[in-house]
């Protein structure tokens, strides 16, 4: 990627935090390390963690040119929805896959991002690729 020079390359905020987490899959990790569902018990999630709190100048330009492109990425999704109930109008016809092809884009950069960061996508984000059920 190009141009992160153009990206703070200061600490994360919280809300940055959040979105991280968010986009690699993981959940929410709340007010504190309390509870059983914390960053203790799943490793990768710990890993996020360290890596989140941890990151060198330069790797925090990185990642801010990855959430830029995600949250570009991410409004497009809910945009499409404006096109759902036109199937045809005058030479114009909808892209019946639009929304499908959008999710697997934002979904691909969320998998990019997290390998940056060198953690397995999340739980909410899942393998990625394609899965047989027989």
């Amino acid at each position: 990627m190009s141009g992160s020079l153009a990206f703070s390359s200061a600490p994360f905020t919280d809300a940055e935090k959040a979105d991280i987490r968010r986009f690699c899959g993981y959940p929410a990790y709340g007010a504190g390390p309390a509870g059983f569902q914390g960053w203790r018990f799943f490793q990768a999630y710990g890993l996020l963690e360290f890596r989140l709190n941890n990151l060198a100048a330069a790797e925090f330009q990185v990642v801010r040119q990855y959430l830029a492109q995600l949250y570009a990425l991410e409004s497009g999704v809910p945009a499409a929805a404006g096109n759902l109930d036109t199937a045809q109008a005058a030479v114009w016809t909808r892209n019946q896959a639009e929304v499908r092809e959008r999710t697997a884009l934002l979904d691909e950069w969320r998998r990019r991002l997290a390998g940056f960061l060198g953690l397995p996508p999340g739980p909410a984000l899942g393998p990625g690729g394609v899965t047989l059920v027989v």
